[in-house]
């Protein structure tokens, strides 16, 4: 007994995992299928990654890709900025003004993207601004900029505020001392709030289907109208490498974190 109450956490973990990796390690495996449109395994083939380069609906999939990092990399930067001058913004008011402003950042964070992407839309009616990228930029760095602002207000109020009127004192301007002081201190929650931003941007679909014209198609829009003729091999073969990315860029990240802790402690 003791024994099966010491594994009923680790099976309960291993199932956790395996209900959200199992599907894209069936997304993986059968990018490598032989049989195009099918999930009975035909053999071993790079047919899929090749005709990504090659045919049609290959170069299709990839120019709606590359609208959809342009996008998501402009409004990431962008809700990013406008999060760490918020959270500054936020430091500096009272407790009582801080909890109530950041009670109203949760609400876009809670509210369904339906809602939000109409709002968008009627707006955009209302201002006679014609539907094309620029909206969709524009929607998008309003639907990313409250995520932003979760992930650098804690690093905010972790940062000591004797080290900015100790570079002051020494006679740094507020210019310099934000550049040199304040911005490096918050940079891992700023890395946090483009990253999860730049993803969140790269996976909307409710916001982008509102608020852009039919010249311009994401990557979601792109997979979903594909979708309904039946399961495209390529759309498995362009998200496998989408993963593998991610995959790179995490473990970048947490290595570039690694080291930067341990320069920190030789310092010391």
């Amino acid at each position: 007994m003791r024994l099966l109450k010491r594994l009923i956490p680790d099976i309960y973990i291993g199932l956790i995992l395996l209900f959200l990796y199992l599907p894209i390690a069936v997304l993986i495996v059968y990018s490598f299928n032989s049989v195009p449109k099918s999930f009975i395994w035909g053999g071993f083939s790079l047919r899929n990654y090749t005709g990504l380069f090659s045919g049609s609906d290959g170069k299709e999939l990839l120019e709606s890709l590359l609208t959809t990092l342009k996008i998501a990399a402009i409004a990431s930067v962008v809700s990013t900025v406008f999060g760490v001058i918020s959270c500054l913004g936020l430091a500096y008011l009272s407790k009582k003004m801080q909890g109530l402003l950041m009670n109203l950042t949760y609400i876009p964070n809670v509210m369904p993207e339906l809602v939000t992407g109409i709002s968008f839309m009627l707006l955009f009616s209302f201002l006679g601004v014609q539907k094309g990228q620029f909206t969709l930029i524009c929607a998008h760095i309003a639907f990313c900029v409250p995520f932003a602002i979760l992930s650098i207000n804690p690093k905010i109020k972790q940062l000591d505020k004797n080290l900015s009127e100790a570079a002051m004192d020494l006679g740094a301007t507020q210019w310099q001392t934000l550049r040199l002081v304040i911005i490096p201190e918050i940079m891992p929650g700023i890395v946090s709030a483009l990253m999860l931003t730049f993803t969140m941007s790269v996976d909307d679909y409710l916001i982008s289907n509102f608020n852009v014209d039919s010249s311009t198609q994401t990557l979601p829009m792109k997979i979903y109208s594909m979708a309904k003729f039946g399961v495209n091999p390529k759309m498995n073969a362009l998200t496998t490498l989408l993963f593998f990315a991610v995959i790179v860029l995490l473990v970048l990240s947490n290595l570039s974190s690694v080291k930067k802790a341990k320069n920190r402690k030789k310092q010391y």
